[in-house]
């Protein structure tokens, strides 16, 4: 092995891994901006679609990718067809096909799947609803 090599086996080199090689981006915006910020190193790829929302590098924003209404913060990077509806989300991994909309809390530190989904409802009383994988750790702040 030549360079650097991280065994991702845990979240928190997951992460490490994705901060090493979003140090090395280049901005790259070939995507569609509406009424949006970016700020910093950012790649948007082709399809992808950034509108009323605020991008901070450095940051990656898959092909076909929805950010509407949202704020995606440093060492984030979103997959191809993620959507992200005015939610926020900093430092994470959000994997393709996934979606975040309307959470109260930024996303900090987390990894997201193919396909997950995660909303919010408005309706009362407030609890969580949680469909969990074998082996899965879910943390509360």
């Amino acid at each position: 092995v030549t360079g650097w090599w991280k065994d991702t086996g845990q979240l928190s080199d997951m992460l490490e891994a994705n901060r090493l090689v979003l140090d090395d981006i280049e901005t790259s915006l070939d995507g569609t901006i509406e009424n949006s910020r970016v700020e910093g190193r950012v790649i948007v790829e082709e399809g992808a679609v950034l509108r009323d929302s605020l991008v901070r590098g450095p940051a990656v924003i898959g092909r076909g990718a929805l950010v509407e209404g949202a704020y995606i913060g440093p060492y984030t990077s979103i997959g191809d067809d993620v959507r992200v509806i005015n939610s926020e989300i900093e430092h994470s991994i959000l994997l393709a096909g996934s979606s975040v909309e309307n959470q109260a809390a930024r996303i900090e530190a987390s990894l997201l799947g193919r396909e997950v989904r995660v909303t919010r409802s408005d309706s009362l009383p407030k609890t969580m609803q949680l469909l969990v994988g074998d082996r899965a750790e879910i943390e509360i702040v």
